[in-house]
């Protein structure tokens, strides 16, 4: 039985900062995102990781992205995805690894999921979106074993993925099944009512519309994911409250914008999150 997601969440897992904390205190979170054609989705993604509170993060992109990146944010780092050893170190600095906005299914993104999945630790989580799914899957590999993995498939990545053709509601327990044989800790099926699903039970989203059907949504929700995941100790509830806050910040944005932007989302982060965090917005009571 799925349980509604509500804002519970993000107050229980969004809390005041130590007065003495520092960047160091919030995770290092490295993207692997956004190749020549799809620059913007790695962007996207960091932006969001940044203004969610991680406290450093590093995108490893083309270098073509190089120069938007610093106009757009300049508070992120950024490497060579086509230097090994430099993304070798990237990898093993990072408590998450983000992999998949805009990676592409060439020859180079094959070895950039295969070499991320060989080097990562059992201390790291990984968060596996977009086009890095549809690498998986023609390329026959799982998560790696012992690492808290999180996947953000939307219906047809998840299909391919995992052999699921029907829909999400009438096939949950084989969809748990899947998720556990595949390696994941957390899977985020992305469609109309997104379901999430851990081994703390099956929540669906209640908030959200079509004013959020904009590119770039899953590269920020992901960012978000990552940054929580980074900063917050429970992992599975981090990735709970950042789905949540990912559309109620565009349920907000809604009133008054037909469609809203991804990159608006992520600009807004700071704003949500501190008001969750002075209680200014009011928790829901739950219902089953």
């Amino acid at each position: 039985m799925t349980e509604e997601l509500t804002s519970t969440i993000v107050h229980e897992i969004i809390q005041k900062r130590p007065v003495a904390a520092h960047k160091g205190n919030f995770g290092r979170v490295l993207v692997i995102a956004g190749n020549p054609q799809f620059g913007g989705a790695g962007i996207m993604a960091a932006t969001a990781a940044i203004n969610a509170g991680a406290g450093l993060v590093t995108l490893a992109t083309d270098p073509i992205n190089f120069t938007a990146l610093h106009s757009r944010t300049p508070e992120a780092m950024v490497i060579d995805w086509h230097d090994d050893a430099q993304l070798a170190l990237a990898i093993e600095q990072a408590d998450v690894i983000l992999i998949g906005p805009g990676l592409g299914t060439d020859e180079l993104a094959v070895h950039l999921v295969k070499k991320t999945f060989t080097t990562i630790k059992t201390a790291q989580k990984l968060v596996v979106d977009g086009s890095a799914l549809k690498v998986m899957a023609e390329n026959n590999l799982v998560f790696p074993l012992n690492i808290f993995s999180v996947a953000t498939p939307h219906q047809g990545e998840w299909e391919v993925l995992s052999g699921i053709k029907l829909s999400y509601q009438d096939n949950l327990s084989l969809n748990n099944v899947q998720r556990s044989i595949l390696n994941i800790n957390v899977l985020v099926l992305k469609q109309h009512h997104t379901l999430i699903m851990s081994e703390l039970g099956e929540f669906h989203l209640g908030i959200g519309g079509p004013y959020m059907a904009v590119g770039g949504m899953g590269d920020t929700l992901a960012g978000i994911i990552a940054a929580f995941i980074a900063q917050f100790p429970n992992a599975i509830k981090a990735t709970e409250a950042a789905v949540y806050v990912h559309s109620a910040i565009a349920d907000q944005m809604a009133q008054h914008s037909y469609i809203v932007k991804p990159s608006i989302i992520a600009d807004f982060l700071p704003n949500y999150m501190a008001r969750i965090k002075n209680n200014l917005v009011e928790p829901e009571n739950p219902t089953n």
